[in-house]
């Protein structure tokens, strides 16, 4: 059973998650559906529910109609939840009522607290019994970090992502600047002032933790201990990008935008040839080429400018299986989970979307690599992965991550508040609960 603790740090979970993937949910079916069964005609039902919307759920669905039409003894039944954290719970209330889904995307620094509430399936014993056709050593090392808790591993890669810088080479050139774009902060500084001067937003972003995470790693810090009990933001390493953002803020150069819908705006901004920069998933590639191409303007794609050094989280999210499955049922969705997570389907989400192709043959291949030169703003993510850092897995980090985002947004948008005293505050306020 879940504990009164888990259920109210699950009831909590906040938008840090819905940045990490791409687009937001469309809503979807109702989290109702029954629990997993046989059906009329012998087939082994499972539910899956699902996280995200538009070219990403599209991209699911035509996955699991590949599979229904596969096989004859498992029907996989698709559910859309909405974003992440609307997911997560109603998979949370689902699993306490008896009728979970058997199989669902679970972002992936939340990974902890479903494991260690007894919400998953240990999968280490069939990743085991299974190597030779999983490959667990086939899974790029810089996306696996977060798939284990405690060590043992509670998720499979399946549509896995880092942010990435999107240009409008188009507007670059046009503003006189050098289309390769700048490759740090000195030189984001500087394409931003020339921008400005030309009657242009330079960059539209949300105050954003999984964009945080990505600086402090550049900075060289680190957003929480190792041991995930105490906060380190408040470090050097991790004001330096709060007070970057605030120099930026003042100046005109960064537009920071807030609330629920923060995301899409920024996303408008750039779409509409408002800013010249954005910040987003990789699973935006793909309808970002499209935008550009209706839009008569030429992108790329590139490394998030460094710091000390480059930096970056992985985000997106596993397929994580639900304990209380009959064998029936575990065998079923383990067969389900190794099909979208094949060379073959990784390839297939990775050009339809844009996430990361999770699989090193997947990356290697000749399909792929003839695909990058065509379309060289796949590539980007997966070079930049030399510089990944997992995510904190720390139980609390959803409240912990509502904390930064109010304390960066404070230190940001209000003139007289200073980013360490701002950081210091939170820091605070996240140490007790971290030490729960």
């Amino acid at each position: 059973m879940l504990s009164k603790k888990s259920l109210s740090i699950l009831a909590l979970s906040t938008v840090f998650m819905t940045s990490a993937c791409g687009s937001s949910g469309t809503g979807g079916q109702a989290g109702t559906a029954a629990g997993n069964s046989s059906s009329s005609n012998g087939k082994i039902v499972i539910k899956y529910w699902t996280a995200n919307g538009g070219k990403i759920e599209e991209a699911k669905q035509n996955l699991v109609k590949k599979f229904n039409e596969s096989q004859n003894r498992i029907e996989v039944q698709q559910a859309n939840q909405g974003n992440y954290d609307d997911l997560h719970a109603k998979t949370q209330a689902a699993f306490a009522a008896g009728n979970a889904p058997a199989v669902f995307d679970l972002e992936i620094a939340s990974t902890g607290i479903f494991a260690r509430s007894g919400m998953l399936v240990d999968l280490t014993p069939l990743a085991k019994r299974d190597d030779a056709e999983l490959d667990l050593k086939d899974f790029n090392p810089g996306l696996m970090g977060n798939a284990y808790i405690d060590d043992k591993l509670y998720g499979i890669p399946f549509m896995r992502s880092t942010p990435i810088f999107y240009k409008n080479v188009t507007m670059l050139k046009d503003a006189g600047l050098d289309p390769a774009g700048p490759k740090n902060w000195t030189e984001l500084e500087q394409y931003a002032r020339v921008l400005k001067s030309k009657g242009k937003t330079p960059l539209t972003m949300p105050v954003g933790v999984w964009e945080y995470e990505a600086l402090v790693a550049q900075s060289g810090g680190k957003v929480l201990s190792d041991d995930g009990k105490k906060a380190t933001f408040n470090s050097p390493e991790g004001v330096a990008p709060v007070e970057f953002w605030k120099k930026m803020s003042d100046e005109g150069l960064i537009k920071f935008v807030v609330g629920k819908t923060a995301g899409a705006d920024a996303d408008k901004d750039w779409s509409n040839q408002i800013s010249a920069f954005k910040i987003g998933s990789t699973a935006g590639v793909s309808q970002s080429i499209e935008v550009a191409k209706g839009n008569n303007f030429e992108m790329a794609t590139d490394f998030m400018p460094a710091n000390k050094n480059y930096g970056v989280p992985t985000g997106g999210c596993h397929l994580a299986m639900t304990s209380k499955l009959s064998e029936q049922e575990k065998e079923a969705t383990w067969e389900f989970i190794k099909f979208m997570t094949s060379k073959e389907n990784t390839i297939y989400q990775h050009k339809y979307v844009g996430y990361l192709p999770n699989r090193l043959s997947a990356l290697n291949s000749e399909e792929l690599q003839s695909y990058y030169k065509e379309f060289p703003q796949y590539k980007v993510a997966s070079d930049q992965l030399k510089y990944a850092v997992m995510r904190p897995n720390a139980n609390a980090y959803a409240e912990v991550s509502k904390i930064m985002i109010d304390a960066m947004t404070k230190a940001i948008l209000e003139k007289n508040v200073k980013p360490q005293d701002a950081m210091n505050e939170a820091a605070e306020k996240a140490n007790k609960l971290l030490s729960k």
